[in-house]
């Protein structure tokens, strides 16, 4: 009998597999109000970023993504008559072109989908009739309904990520925080009995191979119903 491949097991839904939302500060969105002041900076398990605790103008909590400079104690204003500043939050129809913003929403009063790591932040490139036009981190541009909301300036936490974590016990408790897979290893450099590419012929690569779309659980891995294979020339 072989084992199940890890797909298998992360697909049945056991805890082992499950992200721990419980750990994470709470849901970081950003509601329809007329200002926020940051009452505290904090760190959250399920968030790259650091998360701003909030208070706004009708004396109700919550949290949002921080962005680079704001600090505790300034209260920074919000909609379409605010000051083009870092931690302002304006809709994108009065966003001038070229500024960074992040935290952008996906349909208007969501409270922000879009550009949430830490150090990110994308830019308005161009605006029509039909919505705005946004360059985000991916180089790839989308096109937003101009009243989604997006917040001025840079995700703060830039830099996290050049940092080398130097052992593998530090990377080993960095992704068991976030239930993250690790190690991942090469399906051919495991056994017969735990994948299809696994041997014990030297790491034979040819087992590598397209399959089948219609392929059973066990043998849907590498190229599924690859177009084409090989060298591109």
């Amino acid at each position: 009998m072989g084992k199940n491949l890890i797909q298998q097991r992360r697909g049945k839904g056991s805890g082992r597999f499950r992200a721990k939302s419980f750990a994470s500060a709470g849901e970081a969105t950003v509601q329809p109000k007329q200002s926020y002041e940051v009452i505290d900076l904090l760190h959250s398990t399920g968030h790259s970023a650091p998360l701003a605790r909030v208070k706004y103008d009708d004396n109700t909590h919550g949290l949002i993504i921080a962005a680079e400079g704001i600090y505790v104690g300034k209260t920074y204003p919000m909609g379409a008559e605010a000051p083009i500043s870092h931690g302002n939050v304006l809709p994108l129809k009065a966003i001038p072109e070229g500024t960074p913003v992040f935290n952008i929403e996906l349909k208007p009063g969501d409270g922000g989908r879009f550009v949430r790591s830490s150090g990110g932040a994308a830019k308005l490139v161009a605006r029509s009739d039909t919505g705005v036009t946004v360059k985000l981190p991916s180089k790839k541009s989308k096109t937003f309904n101009p009243n989604c909301r997006a917040i001025i300036g840079i995700v703060a936490g830039g830099g996290r990520t050049e940092k080398p974590f130097l052992k593998a016990g530090k990377r080993h408790h960095a992704m068991k925080a976030r239930n993250k897979y690790y190690p991942s290893v090469s399906g051919s450099a495991m056994n017969a009995v735990a994948h299809p590419f696994g041997n014990k012929r030297s790491l034979r690569k040819s087992k590598a191979k397209p399959t089948s779309r219609n392929a059973p659980p066990g043998r849907k891995v590498g190229a599924i119903a690859a177009r084409r294979t090989g060298r591109k020339r």
